[in-house]
């Protein structure tokens, strides 16, 4: 969902994220937060990677800070399109629409997460407004969120450490392949241990 109306002022939105990196770590959750609303050059992603390049010790920090500043923004755009209903899916196409709300009528936590965790161009905001519309428990979408945000950012920041600025150009070139591995393997465990519990509850009857 890209809201065309800001591309003139795209100048303007990059000054402002690269005057909000020069706060470090606060930058970076400030970034994040309004990137939840507004969409900005290179977003979160780019902070992260910028601030872990430039102080690698202070990369943990710059994470943790993000993944709140993601996690806050969010829950606000989770709550308005609760409140709003129906309307804040008005602008979403309604094959996608019904594919979304199938895959968190089925999976909530791990649709969200995965959602979260993939990179631009993947639609995050189309999932997060169907959450809030589909009144998803409010704590499983946060914890959703947290993880997926907490793991990209991760990604993102050791990948700075060891490649500095050209981390991006990486994301850029192999970001869904990388991160993708991520989701794979995360919804391969997350399978696994359901199995397992369920076969431990089978044997216990």
């Amino acid at each position: 969902m890209v809201l065309t109306h800001l591309i003139p002022y795209a100048d303007k939105l990059d000054a402002l994220k690269n005057w909000f990196i020069a706060f470090g770590p606060f930058g970076a959750f400030l970034i994040s937060l309004i990137d939840s609303f507004i969409p900005l050059p290179g977003g979160a992603d780019l902070a992260v990677i910028a601030l872990s390049a430039q102080s690698p010790a202070l990369a943990p920090v710059t994470v943790l800070a993000a993944t709140a500043g993601a996690v806050i923004g969010s829950t606000l755009l989770y709550l308005g399109a609760r409140r709003a209903g129906a309307a804040a899916l008005s602008k979403l196409a309604p094959e996608r629409r019904e594919r979304i709300e199938n895959l968190l009528g089925r999976y909530d936590m791990v649709s969200i997460a995965v959602a979260a965790l993939l990179p631009p161009p993947f639609p995050f905001k189309a999932f997060n407004l169907t959450a809030g519309v589909l009144k998803i428990r409010w704590v499983r979408f946060v914890v959703a969120v947290a993880v997926g945000r907490f793991v990209r950012f991760s990604i993102e920041a050791v990948l700075a450490v060891q490649f500095g600025d050209e981390a991006m150009v990486i994301i850029k070139r192999h970001g869904l392949k990388v991160l993708g591995v991520v989701a794979i393997a995360g919804l391969a465990f997350w399978a696994y241990r359901r199995y397992r519990s369920r076969s431990a509850a089978v044997a216990e009857e």
